[in-house]
């Protein structure tokens, strides 16, 4: 018996919700005719992903790449509806499948500014990508400014690999200081996590939107990697995320002073960057939900590990001014500068150069 057909639509309902596997639900779309238009007419890969992850509940629209909010159709209001509701089943059967199956790897892809910074460029927050503490012998960390007071907290800002990433849990290494006398531990007393997005509409400049902030976890003064496993995955909407550093343990022999220092940040999580691009998120928190390619949750963050491979060379590429400071002043190169010439000595040349040719 074909229960779709035969039963009343609120115990079909029931059934088919049991299913909580995406792969399960493409399945069941796929036995005949009228399961395929219950499921989608009911829209039970969408019910399915805000199951799964409430923070999608945000999503108020999906835009396929191929047709962007196509405007003006002739076709009839029905036939429109049904060219959603089939847009929304794909959309959402692949954010979940994505969302619960693509691979877990590393979601930072660039340190954009830290509260403070103690010396600049030495210990920028862009040391703390790198997985060494040390490159050759030079020390490899962000420190904070000094301060007399335990309580002023410092904040290290990153973007993730996608607008859409599954975060599952984070990590950070204190840095020690073993060039020191005892080789102290500059770690913090607590450490919290946001996820959010920036907000373009807004007057402010960096004016970033929280849509999810963590519980607040103990850091222990150790010279190790860190875990800190979020009770339940979280997805980053927008592609940002803010480590606060609460509560100040260690003071540097030197100025008496209370510092923060890190030595490196992973985020670990499955990027949606390879299908899902975000639409005008609010301050609200409602965005529009682009499909950009329809590919195999298994493939997503393929292109991710290549540039992390690229990203391990010796000399690589240097993403912004403030990087390729960083590198020079570490590792000054022998080479010989030709200088321009002075102003005077080219107003000179120029002079003498008039009307010839």
């Amino acid at each position: 018996m074909d229960f779709v057909k035969n039963l009343d639509t609120d115990t079909s309902l029931l059934i088919l919700s049991c299913l909580d596997d995406p792969s399960d639900l493409v399945r069941a779309s796929a036995v005949s005719r009228s399961w395929r238009e219950f499921v989608i007419r009911y829209g039970l890969s969408k019910n399915l992903c805000f199951k799964l992850f409430h923070q999608l509940t945000c999503v108020d629209r999906v835009i396929e790449a191929s047709n962007e909010e196509s405007s003006g159709s002739s076709s009839s209001s029905l036939m429109a509806e049904t060219k959603l509701l089939e847009r929304e089943h794909k959309a959402f059967a692949l954010l979940a499948k994505g969302s619960t199956s693509s691979p877990i790897r590393s979601c930072i892809a660039d340190a954009i500014i830290a509260s403070s910074t103690d010396n600049f460029p030495e210990e920028s927050i862009l040391n703390t990508l790198d997985e060494r503490d040390k490159i050759g012998a030079t020390p490899s960390y962000w420190s904070s400014s000094g301060q007399h007071n335990t309580s002023v907290p410092e904040t290290l800002l990153y973007k993730l690999k996608g607008d859409l990433c599954v975060v599952t849990e984070f990590s950070i290494h204190p840095f020690q200081a073993y060039f020191q006398r005892g080789a102290p531990i500059y770690s913090s007393h607590y450490v919290r996590f946001r996820l959010g997005h920036l907000d373009n509409n807004s007057q402010e400049n960096n004016n970033y939107v929280w849509t999810y902030t963590s519980q607040q976890f103990a850091m222990a003064q150790e010279n190790r990697l860190q875990t800190f496993k979020l009770p339940e995955p979280v997805v980053c909407i927008g592609g940002y995320m803010l480590i606060e550093f609460l509560g100040r343990v260690q003071t540097q022999e030197g100025d008496g002073l209370y510092y923060i220092c890190v030595a490196h940040v992973r985020v670990m999580g499955r990027s949606l960057a390879k299908s899902f691009r975000l639409v005008d998120p609010d301050e609200s928190g409602k965005f529009g939900l682009k499909v950009v390619c329809y590919c195999d949750p298994k493939e997503m963050g393929e292109t991710e590990e290549e540039e992390e491979v690229v990203e391990q060379r010796p000399f690589r590429q240097m993403r912004n001014l403030e990087q390729l400071l960083n590198f020079l002043h570490r590792h000054p190169m022998d080479v010989e500068y030709v200088w321009p010439e002075s102003d005077d000595e080219e107003e000179d040349d120029d002079a003498g150069s008039d009307g010839e040719v």
